[in-house]
Order: C-alpha cells, then sequence, then structure tokens
C-alpha cells in the first residue's frame, strides 16, 4: 500500500483494550406466516480481537457469520449480549469514523462512475476534496482498477470482480483502524485474489485490524493470526493456526540415489521409483539429515506435515452435524 494511504501503527500498547469484545450475543427471528417460529442464527456468541489481529470467522453457509459482523456494526441489533468495538459500545455512531466495511453482496448507484462513488463515500465521512483526489486514486491502484476507467464507466457496466474491486476501495476510503470483509474474495479470479490477499496482508503490516469471513481457507491460513469456526450460530473453535492444526509431527521427505537399504526401514510410507524414494520421517530433523547423508542419499524436498485447515473445517463441521467422529 502506498505510503501516503495510512501510517503504521507504532504500537498496539497504546490501546490495551481489544479491537473487538463480545460477549454472550443472541440473535433471534420470529418467521412463518403467523411470526410462531423462532430462528437463532447467532447464539451465545463470545470473542476477543486484539488490535492489530487479523482474525477469520469460519463456517458453513448459513452459519451466522454474516450476522456476527452486521450486529457488530449495528445494522442488526442483537437481541442479547453485549461487547465493544474499539473500546465504544456496540452501536455507537461515533466509532463509524474508524470502521470499514465491504459486504458480501454490495450494492452501488450504477449509475455513477467508481471515481463519483468514492467520492461521496468520501463525503459520507467529511473528507475534504483536496484529500479525496489523492486518495482515490491511490485506492484504484490498490484494488487494480485504471484511473481512466473509473471516471468514464458507469458501474452498470463493471463485472462482479471490478464491483468487489470498487467495494474494497471504498471500504477503504476513510482510512479505518478496523476494516470489517464479508467474502472479500467473492466473484474474483486467481489474480484479482491474490490483489485482494495482498491489500489485506499490507492493512495487517500497517497495524490495522481485520476481521473477515472467507470459504477460501488457502487464503485464511496465509493472511489470518488467529481463525474461529461458527456453527449453527456457536463458536466451537477458536485459535492460531498452531493450537487448531497442531504442530507438525513428521515430514515429507523425497530423493534419489544412496544406499536404500540403510534408511528405507526408518522412513514410513516409504515409496520407491527406480532410483527416486519418498517416506515419512518422525524423528528430528538432524538426525534425518545425518541419517541420509551417511547413506549417501539426495534429498530433493523436505516438508513438515499437518492437517490442512481445509480437512480441519471439514471434520469438525461433520463432526458437529453428527456425520462421523472428529479425527485424531
Amino acid at each position: 500500500m502506498s505510503e501516503t494511504l495510512a501510517p503504521a501503527l507504532e504500537a498496539t500498547d497504546l490501546h490495551p483494550e481489544p479491537a473487538i469484545a463480545i460477549s454472550g450475543l443472541t440473535k433471534t427471528y420470529r418467521t412463518g406466516f403467523w411470526l410462531n417460529k423462532v430462528v437463532s442464527p447467532l447464539k451465545d456468541f463470545s470473542l476477543t480481537v486484539a488490535r492489530g489481529e487479523t482474525f477469520g470467522l469460519l463456517g458453513p453457509n448459513g452459519a451466522g457469520k454474516t450476522t456476527t459482523i452486521k450486529c457488530l456494526l449495528g445494522i442488526v441489533e442483537p437481541t442479547s449480549g453485549s461487547g465493544t468495538l474499539l473500546g465504544k459500545p456496540l452501536g455507537d455512531r461515533s466509532i463509524k469514523q474508524q470502521v470499514g466495511y465491504l459486504p458480501e453482496n454490495p450494492y452501488f448507484y450504477d449509475y455513477l462512475t467508481a471515481w463519483e462513488f468514492l467520492h461521496f463515500a468520501g463525503k459520507l465521512f467529511r473528507l475534504p476534496d483536496s484529500l479525496l483526489r489523492e486518495r482515490i486514486p491511490q485506492l484504484l491502484e490498490l484494488v487494480g482498477l485504471s484511473v481512466d476507467t473509473a471516471r468514464k464507466k458507469q458501474l452498470r457496466t463493471y463485472s462482479k470482480g471490478m464491483l468487489q474491486r470498487t467495494g474494497m476501495a471504498q471500504a477503504l476510503i476513510n482510512d479505518p483502524e478496523l476494516v470489517f470483509l464479508d467474502e472479500p474474495m467473492s466473484g474474483l479470479d486467481p489474480m484479482g485474489r491474490y490483489q485482494m490477499r495482498e491489500i489485506i496482508l499490507s492493512l495487517k503490516q500497517q497495524g490495522k485490524t481485520v476481521f473477515f469471513n472467507s470459504h477460501i481457507l488457502g487464503d485464511v491460513e496465509v493472511i489470518c493470526n488467529r481463525v474461529g469456526l461458527i456453527v449453527g450460530g456457536k463458536l466451537v473453535q477458536q485459535g492460531t493456526l498452531d493450537e487448531l492444526l497442531g504442530q507438525s509431527k513428521s515430514y515429507r521427505v523425497q530423493g534419489h540415489g544412496g544406499a536404500i537399504d540403510q534408511f528405507r526401514d526408518c522412513l514410513g510410507h516409504f515409496l520407491i521409483q527406480g532410483s527416486h524414494w519418498s517416506g515419512e520421517w518422525s524423528g528430528s530433523l538432524p538426525e534425518l539429515l545425518t541419517l541420509l547423508g551417511q547413506a549417501g542419499a539426495v534429498v530433493t524436498d523436505l516438508h513438515w506435515q499437518r492437517q490442512s485447515l481445509e480437512e480441519f473445517f471439514v471434520n469438525q463441521v461433520r463432526a458437529i452435524e453428527g456425520d462421523h467422529p472428529v479425527s485424531a
């Protein structure tokens, strides 16, 4: 991100209170013709997100992810529970100046150009025209939209991906301290996903707090400090990736040549094809390298293994929904 967009925060110690703190948040709706059915998309939800943290909220469709964000932003009033954003109670209007939000399905005034829309969004935050003339081109470059297109083409002519980029630019127009992103990768091609991921990482480097939902778990693994899993309106797991996925217990090693008889019995799931071989090692890395070196083997690939976030997600959701027990 351009250095003129936002200075990095020097230290979160200046703000000891968390960016987000919620306790017992519950949302209940009545549905049906006679309003005699009760639906609870959010149930006794408690969570703390530190300043400068990037937190990813995961869950299947209908789990309550979007409802959580809307309750935090004051778009939907929770039925019960309490919380704070940047030290202010939920619903406090004064905090909105410091918050950015990209909804999952953003709506735009489609007769405006992207430039006009961003200028409109900036004026809602009472930003001066002189600042907007500098900031809008910077944001357009950041999200990968050309200034010429943004000035000339109405939003009604934009693709889904271009609208998503425009939405990201408006979420950052006020240089927010806390950013909410609801499925920010939605509708983007691989290049767009890469750019969006880089934008979120740049916000992280600046010390911004980012709270986002996503179904693209590979991006979550790269971006997040911590993640939470919500199923059926309940937060069932939260923690760092190491806490949730576990530390590596084994290495996968591939190589060729060497006196295979000296190490084949030491490697699990050992496979051999010609002079090339592969296997798993559960001991210490120095011991493995010493063993292979003494056998004259050449290592071509070596990486530690643990379950992926996708495997964790699927196992947890299936276990909670009763398909089968969680894998060890």
